[in-house]
């Protein structure tokens, strides 16, 4: 990472600077001590030279609830930039930063690096430390950078990695769902993707067809699992400060007051479910490709349900965080009515970051969506 200039979102601690989360209930919160995540990055030489705006909390998959104001896509200001680390996204692809660290629990790194035209990693969970920033849930969080290429991803994430890698051989099987999640998918997005397909056929991998069991349930079972959670870190500032919230964060984390033991005791029953059968799958091929987002990048005026715009961009980010191991998000294209990056998934079991970046940089050998940049 030496020489490399990282921006960290802003709920990540880096001490005697302060790590706002977005919100105005911490605008004065200065902590004492570096993230682990900061403490190896300026070990290695990094130059940490920002803190990057992000949805408030990390709350929010368009980066527009934020007390430091809406976050721009650099691509085109009228869209959004992706959520939460919108900040992150943003700025490496505007070349402000060579790469940032974000956090993803539902697509938080994901949908910004599609929106904007970026690579970013959802390692395994538990991969790299959280200690030294603030929580969604801990059971989905996990800090993921992001860059312009898939190598400068890897050499940031082999720093942060907090175990040795395990040997893995070469990837030689990619499956590709006929349906993920819904068929309802933007034509422009499946042909880039299908395209990605095609052009991994070419390096040589064989492309199959594959089913992935529970997709269609899994953003529920996060849903719950996470709101559940977010309810629990701000009950007190909901039930006392309520108005201290941006408007759209406060409506999305009120809904998890309502969310009872019981129900948080079934879908957690269902998640070994899902990761079951996901194990399945990942017996019959090394890597699992996917959209990153079903739909074109919305306009900032998209859609006043903020719950309904949000869960349409994160449903096919939402079933990979149910999974434990990595997923790595890379531009396939741009969107030929819209002019916006479209993004793919690499998935592959836990641990097995190595193969995604195998594909990835591959990949990125031969085409050059990753080196196009906003006018």
């Amino acid at each position: 990472m030496r020489g490399l200039r990282i921006g960290l979102k802003d709920n990540i601690d880096v001490a005697g600077v302060p790590t706002t989360c977005g919100s105005a209930f911490f605008a004065d919160r200065i902590p004492d001590a570096h993230a682990e995540v900061v403490r190896r990055s300026s070990d290695a030489g990094a130059q940490l030279v920002a803190k990057l705006n992000m949805a408030e909390f990390a709350v929010g998959v368009t980066s527009g609830n934020s007390a430091a104001g809406a976050v721009v896509n650099p691509w085109d200001p009228s869209r959004v930039p992706g959520g939460s680390s919108g900040g992150s996204g943003a700025a490496v692809a505007a070349g402000l930063v060579t790469a940032a660290l974000g956090t993803d629990t539902g697509g938080s790194v994901r949908l910004p690096a599609a929106a904007c035209g970026v690579t970013g990693l959802r390692p395994t969970w538990g991969a790299i430390s959280n200690a030294g920033v603030f929580p969604v849930s801990e059971s989905f969080d996990t800090v993921g950078p992001m860059a312009r290429t898939v190598e400068q991803v890897a050499r940031i994430f082999e720093v942060l990695r907090t175990g040795p890698a395990p040997a893995v051989a070469p990837v030689r099987r990619i499956g590709v769902p006929e349906v993920f999640v819904t068929d309802d998918v933007d034509p422009a997005v499946t042909a880039a993707v299908r395209a990605a397909a095609d052009r991994c056929a070419d390096l040589g991998y064989e492309v199959v067809p594959v089913r992935i069991p529970g997709a269609e349930q899994a953003q529920d079972i996060v849903y719950t699992l996470i709101y559940a959670d977010l309810a629990h870190c701000h009950r007190d500032r909901i039930l006392n400060s309520p108005e201290v919230f941006q408007p759209a964060t406060l409506e999305r984390i009120s809904l998890g007051l309502r969310i009872t033991e019981a129900e948080r005791s079934a879908v957690r029953n269902r998640r070994a479910e899902f990761r079951r059968g996901l194990a399945d799958v990942f017996d019959r091929v090394d890597v699992v490709l996917t959209p990153t987002m079903p739909i074109d990048v919305p306009p900032v005026d998209g859609g006043a349900d903020v719950v309904a715009q949000s869960r349409r961009m994160g449903q096919f980010s939402y079933p990979w965080s149910l999974h434990d191991g990595p997923t790595l998000a890379l531009p396939v294209g741009f969107h030929p009515g819209s002019g916006m990056p479209i993004g793919a998934q690499l998935t592959a079991a836990a641990h097995r970051e190595a193969l995604l970046f195998e594909v990835g940089r591959r990949y990125q050998q031969v085409t050059d969506w990753h080196s196009a940049r906003p006018n």
